[in-house]
């Protein structure tokens, strides 16, 4: 898995236990074909007539990769992979794959899918993973909790406020899906009460609708703010690609640079997700302000083979001490699986050309490797 050539002290600090810090709960029930490719699919669209989702980068690291821990020979056909799947059942499957991924903590985002009984929870990643877990609180999800039991527009934006320090008193980050919403070109102004007022009184008008308004984002946003700098908590943003949704270049996060500057005196740092395509850009920002960090998570099994480029790339210009791993885990255990996997032999990869060249010694690579495994979400996050 990893390159022959590295010295021990580095493939030890490559297969350390990670910390992911950005998940979701996996799917605890058992999937058809047509349900399992629609969760490997970023778009969330069946392919069409003729074809699957299978041929994919991702779709080929799970028939290289996941297939042997289900006890299949390595390429095994799609067919073979789901039938053995559905042979084991979903609670060994998300055992195999979860445990497998060598994970020691996970940080579970519970949105969306945090009512829905076939997701696993926080609780159950941990254990089925063999792992402590503990809570991301997005923020969208308690403005709609809110809004639809709000009469009146004070007692909504009261509420918005109470409830998210209240469940940030048990989570370890607030994550915001902005970007997906109205895009990373926001006005990073704090808006006017008058304004914020208008808009609760127009979100009450249909609250079980998802959020658009741009103005009432940028509250919830400050209001999230405000909390995270009162518990010392960081503040996910989602960036990149990553579901369907917003034109993808609405979401580069290249588009936060003047609200990172508005953030920088309150010290509440700012984390990345993802990032792909734009992680250079991702990668700027982490380089120019001290309290922004990054990571390629969900870019990394989705990438596969060529995941080695996308992470040389963000060592370019992006502090060692500014980089987290995640695997974006979601909807399949595979997700998280091969996110780690393929985590691992980019590292590796990259670490074993700078140790070549002779850029980096030994301890240079193992140490840059434990702060991006674990050593850096440790710290951000107050593990």
């Amino acid at each position: 898995m990893l390159p022959v050539d590295l010295p021990s002290t580095v493939r030890d600090a490559l297969l350390a236990p990670l910390v992911d810090h950005h998940c979701h709960g996996v799917r605890r029930d058992d999937l058809s074909r047509a349900q399992f490719e629609l969760l490997i699919n970023e778009g969330g669209s069946p392919a069409p007539p003729g074809t699957t989702h299978f041929d994919t980068p991702f779709g080929a690291a799970v028939r290289r990769w996941c297939a042997p821990v289900l006890d299949l020979e390595p390429h095994a056909p799609p067919a073979v992979y789901l039938s053995r799947r559905a042979e084991l059942g979903a609670a060994e499957v998300n055992r195999r794959l979860l445990a497998g991924a060598g994970v020691v903590a996970f940080l579970v985002d519970t949105a969306p899918g945090a009512e829905d009984a076939e997701v696993l929870t926080a609780t159950e990643m941990g254990r089925h993973g063999g792992a402590a877990a503990d809570e991301l609180v997005r923020i969208e999800q308690i403005e709609r909790h809110v809004a639809e039991t709000a009469q009146l527009a004070v007692d909504y934006l009261d509420g918005l406020g109470e409830e998210l320090a209240a469940r940030a008193a048990r989570a370890v980050g607030l994550k915001t899906v902005i970007g997906a919403l109205c895009g990373l070109d926001f006005d990073p102004s704090r808006p006017s009460r008058g304004s914020v007022i208008a808009a609760a009184n127009r979100r009450l008008s249909d609250p079980k609708q998802p959020l658009t308004d741009e103005i009432m984002l940028r509250h919830l946003l400050w209001c999230a703010v405000d909390v995270a700098r009162e518990r010392g908590l960081p503040v996910q943003f989602h960036t990149g690609f990553g579901g369907s949704g917003l034109d993808l270049h609405r979401t580069d996060p290249g588009r936060l640079s003047e609200f990172a500057t508005m953030l920088q005196p309150l010290g509440v740092p700012i984390i990345l997700l993802h990032c792909y395509p734009y992680h250079r850009q991702a990668a700027y920002l982490a380089a120019l302000y001290p309290h922004v960090y990054v990571d390629v998570g969900l870019a990394l099994p989705h990438t596969a083979a060529a995941s080695a480029r996308v992470v040389d790339e963000l060592l370019e210009l992006a502090p060692f001490h500014k980089q987290l791993f995640s695997t974006g885990c979601h909807g399949v255990a595979e997700t998280g699986y091969l996110g780690a996997l393929h985590y691992r032999q980019a590292l590796g990869a990259a670490l074993a050309s700078r140790l070549a060249s002779g850029e980096w010694s030994p301890d240079d690579a193992a140490r840059v490797a434990h702060m991006i495994g674990s050593g850096n979400a440790r710290r951000v996050y107050r593990l």
